[in-house]
Order: structure tokens, then C-alpha cells, then sequence
């Protein structure tokens, strides 16, 4: 049986978040310009996110599911900064210090 490939075409045209948004680029931006208002190009230049139902249009051709696509920002896991990474790793360096010692008295007292 065959293997499921990606489309590459589409990898080239989106980007996928961290989060599992897909970022894409708008239509009419590149050419005829002169026709179109300040402001509409100004919106166009950003790169908007595609809605959920489209995004599941993509999960399709790309053989994968996108993270969080159902779930709302809130709900999604922030990862820790390296400073807030750093004070979990000593407060469990701390607790494994003292939880040995913990153990070793209630042995001895048996």
C-alpha cells in the first residue's frame, strides 16, 4: 500500500503554529495594486488565520492533525520560560533533597 504524502504545494503557501493555527498569506496582494486603497493593502500585508473549518480542509491534504485547532487559546499549555524553567527544576532538586531524609528517620524510628 502506498504511503500518504503531504501536499507540498500547500506546505510552501501556510505556516502552523505552535498552537496548531494555520497562517497563510491573503489573495490579491502581489499584483494590480494600484486599484486597491491604502488600507485594504495595509490589511492585506498581515498574515491572517485561517477559520476552523478550513483548517480541517487542510489536516486533510497534509495527513496530520493540528494542535489545538478546537481549543480555544486559553485552554492551551504555555510553556514555561527558562527563568520560571529553572526555579521547578531547584524546587524539585530541593524536595528530593528533603524527602530522602524524610524516609532514612522513619527507618530508623521502625
Amino acid at each position: 500500500m502506498s504511503k500518504n504524502k503531504p501536499h507540498k504545494g500547500l506546505l510552501k503557501r501556510i505556516r502552523i503554529t505552535k498552537t496548531g493555527l494555520v497562517r497563510h498569506k491573503t489573495a490579491g496582494h502581489k499584483h494590480l495594486r494600484s486599484g486597491k486603497g491604502g488600507k485594504r493593502l495595509r490589511q492585506m500585508r498581515q498574515a491572517p488565520f485561517m477559520s476552523n473549518p478550513d483548517a480541517k480542509r487542510i489536516e486533510k491534504l497534509l495527513f496530520r492533525r493540528l494542535r489545538g485547532r478546537d481549543q480555544s487559546r486559553a485552554a492551551l499549555k504555555r510553556s514555561p520560560s527558562p527563568a520560571e524553567r529553572r526555579a521547578a527544576k531547584a524546587e524539585k532538586a530541593a524536595a528530593a533533597k528533603t524527602a530522602p531524609a524524610k524516609t532514612a528517620t522513619a527507618g530508623a524510628k521502625a
